[in-house]
């Protein structure tokens, strides 16, 4: 319909006269593809994307029990539960991963100053003691359940 769209009149055009029209935007991509990247660790791909993109990471690789899960998570579509929560799953197993490798290697993690404790202590006392607070509540709660399970089997 005539007046109707924003590009309609290009003196209505917020982009006008910085942007020039031209077709160049419509014709897909004309770039030239740059050199594939060297890959010397496995790289996980998505199963909608049957090549490999031409630069990515490799910093941390999948290993152990949480890069087990990840190649497993990357069998599913990217819309899929089966790949997403699979991937939260790997990512807390690989916390844990890391602590244990910390320990074997002789060091001891700093596990609060990690989690942000400090911070949230010298930026949000209120919410941390809530937190700390809620989290000691349910602690008590799951021993105080467990403890009466167990009283109830003797």
């Amino acid at each position: 319909m005539k007046g109707w769209g924003i590009d309609a009149d290009p003196q209505n055009d917020p982009t006008y006269p910085i942007k020039k029209r031209t077709n160049e935007e419509h014709e897909g991509y004309a770039w030239d593809r740059p050199v594939q990247q060297e890959t010397d660790v496995e790289i996980l791909k998505s199963v909608e994307r049957p090549n490999l993109t031409a630069v990515f990471g490799t910093a941390a690789p999948p290993h152990g029990v949480a890069g087990k899960i990840r190649e497993y998570a990357f069998k599913y579509s990217e819309s899929s539960y089966g790949r997403w929560l699979p991937l939260m799953l790997a990512d807390r197993v690989g916390v844990v991963e890391g602590i244990i490798d910390d320990f074997t290697k002789g060091h001891i993690p700093n596990v609060a100053a990690e989690l942000g404790w400090p911070g949230e202590w010298k930026y949000n006392k209120k919410g941390f003691i809530i937190k700390i607070a809620v989290a000691a509540a349910v602690t008590a709660v799951a021993v105080s359940v467990l403890s009466s399970n167990k009283d109830k089997e003797d």
